[in-house]
C-alpha cells in the first residue's frame, strides 16, 4: 500500500474500501507509472 500512497498521493483511508484484487490492480498501475525508461 505504501507504493500507492507514494505514486498516487493516497492516504491509507483512501484505500480502506478497496478489495484485495483492486489493490493489486492499482499496485500494478503504480508500478508501471513509476518505472524508469530502460529498467
Amino acid at each position: 500500500m505504501a507504493d500507492l500512497a507514494v505514486v498516487f498521493h493516497w492516504a491509507p483511508a483512501d484505500m480502506n474500501t478497496l478489495g484485495l484484487q483492486e489493490l493489486m490492480d492499482w499496485r500494478e498501475r503504480a508500478r508501471l507509472r513509476s518505472v524508469v525508461d530502460g529498467e
